[in-house]
């Protein structure tokens, strides 16, 4: 891989996390740059589980990666999943005849010509945790660079999944300090209070009710909103 190629890809993989950030641009980003700047990789994706445990696929460069990966699931093995929840890192030369997993090994290579696999863990918050999974047509070519570079996708795509989630927090904390601000001006106008004894008339009502700060507020706003219609 020569640096000025892959300078080039990273600089789009780092326009693609700009805020405010699509995460399904961002990682089709980075599986596609993956694809492209891993030496001997024809295809990837990501594997990644939710909060009920179940694993699923992201950002599949190539029907065949998405295919393989479903094949995984269904089998209940394969190097997608010790990658996710046992080995952070996972290499096998030869799918065909590795004995880890003799009922997907055979069938990748049959049906989806697959010849080699690499695969890398990563964790991105407490409820998700995955893999980038690197799919080659051929046996026995993955190489060192090919392992360096792969565990670097991964990192970024473990990056990107936390920006996502800071974006996430971030625009729910904006939005709860939006809706705060409206309770407070609905209070002050309906019962003549300062904005300080309209809050801690929402704290106070969120601590004798058990209710989050937030959902007093909403409540707040939209019974001031039906009232006004």
């Amino acid at each position: 891989m020569e640096l000025p190629y892959l300078l080039e890809v990273m600089n789009e993989v780092s326009a693609s996390m700009r805020f405010p950030m699509k995460l399904d641009q961002t990682l089709t980003v980075i599986t596609a740059g993956a694809a492209e700047a891993v030496p001997g990789v024809d295809f990837v994706s990501i594997s990644i589980t939710g909060k009920d445990g179940r694993v699923r696929t992201m950002a599949p460069t190539d029907e065949r990666a998405a295919r393989a990966d479903e094949l995984q699931y269904e089998l209940g093995e394969g190097p997608c999943l010790d990658v996710v929840f046992n080995t952070p890192v996972v290499e096998v030369d030869d799918i065909a005849s590795d004995l880890r997993w003799p009922s997907y090994g055979p069938r990748a290579a049959k049906v989806f010509g697959i010849g080699s696999q690499l695969g890398f863990q990563f964790h991105a918050e407490p409820h998700a945790r995955g893999g980038v999974n690197l799919y080659s047509t051929r046996t026995h070519d993955l190489t060192t660079e090919s392992r360096q570079l792969g565990a670097m996708f991964a990192n970024l795509v473990a990056a990107a999944l936390g920006w996502s989630r800071e974006h996430a927090n971030l625009s729910e904390a904006l939005m709860t300090r939006t809706l705060i601000g409206q309770a407070i001006g609905v209070l002050m106008e309906r019962y003549r209070l300062d904005p300080d004894r309209a809050f801690a008339f929402l704290v106070r009502t969120s601590q004798s009710g058990n209710v989050k700060l937030r959902e007093v507020a909403a409540g707040i706003v939209e019974d001031a909103t039906r009232r006004a219609e």
